[in-house]
């Protein structure tokens, strides 16, 4: 899983602490975001993590790259992962808009494998970026509408506003889910609302299974080496160039090189047989959820054609 990334000296240095850089790396392994509900950071992690956040937005602007095409409108950040404000082909401007992340995103942590959470209370907030990767607001979700990390690795909130609202206030408009199944050689941009970075490449194939730990996912899309994601690029949409909409949602890579274990996943083909890949990073196709989402951007996963996993 690709978790953020502290600069644990320089943040500490700005948030007037002393700490060595073991003391930063105090998140799991995961990066998962353990905080409840609104309650102020008061750990010193804490205090790391959104120093970091800052310290990545003063210096996105001399070291990101950028894709002519794709900017950042519509991205998100969290407080230890990226996302995007996302809507279904068929989503009206005044249904309630969705933001899309990774499961393992989750301010709760990772959900055990087999687990689906649906329908659940949130007052996680997101900040919202325009085309240039400036923030200019902070959105709050009202359910956590649907997690998991089986099959996939995916986490959709449901804000407390509409599409139409955010347009009206902000001037920005939502990434539009594919519905359709990326294809070999489609040329896409991993857009990071963490680190306010661009990452371009193309789709180098699928994984018919992708096992990392515990976990295990399905028909992952593997990226070309230049696509080389870092940690706090968990849940950055996957932008076809071509048309603009979201096919798949970023979240891994191996690291080191090791087989099948957190932070070096392994890819597993139909008769068991297992390939790693050093350095090269992943992604979770997000054309299933399009068939599991009716009118009012109501989840229902009964719908047909839904299939991805349910409780």
């Amino acid at each position: 899983m690709r978790k953020p990334l502290v600069v644990a000296l320089c943040a500490l240095a700005l948030a007037g602490a002393g700490a060595t850089p073991a003391v930063a790396a105090a998140p799991s392994p995961t990066g998962a975001d353990t905080t409840t509900g609104t309650a102020p950071a008061t750990s010193l992690t804490d205090v790391v993590n959104d120093t970091a956040g800052a310290v990545a937005d003063t210096l996105s602007g001399i070291t990101a790259p950028k894709s002519a095409a794709v900017n950042f409108a519509g991205t998100v950040s969290l407080s230890n992962c990226s996302g995007s404000v996302v809507r279904m082909p068929d989503s009206a401007a005044s249904d309630p808009a969705l933001v899309l992340t990774n499961g393992h995103c989750l301010e709760s942590g990772f959900p055990a494998p087999g687990q689906v959470l649906t329908d659940r209370a949130s007052s996680r907030t997101f900040g919202l970026l325009n085309a240039s990767g400036a923030k200019v607001a902070t959105l709050r979700a009202d359910r956590l509408v649907y997690a998991t990390m089986t099959d996939t690795d995916a986490a959709i909130y449901r804000l407390n506003t509409t599409y139409a609202r955010i347009k009206s206030a902000y001037g920005i408009d939502p990434l539009t889910l594919s519905g359709s199944r990326p294809a070999a050689g489609t040329a896409i941009s991993v857009v990071s609302g963490y680190w306010k970075r661009i990452y371009s490449c193309s789709v180098d194939g699928f994984a018919y299974r992708l096992k990392e730990g515990d976990w295990t996912w399905k028909d992952s899309v593997r990226y070309t080496s230049a696509c080389d994601t870092i940690g706090g690029t968990s849940g950055s949409p996957v932008v076809d160039d071509a048309t603009g909409k979201v096919v798949a949602v970023n979240n891994t890579g191996n690291e080191d090189g090791a087989r099948c274990t957190v932070n070096n996943p392994c890819e597993v083909d139909q008769n068991g047989g297992v390939t790693v890949r050093q350095g090269i990073n992943y992604a979770q196709q997000t054309y299933p959820f399009t068939a599991c989402f009716t009118t009012g951007n109501r989840l229902d996963l009964s719908a047909s054609g839904c299939t991805v996993p349910k409780p």
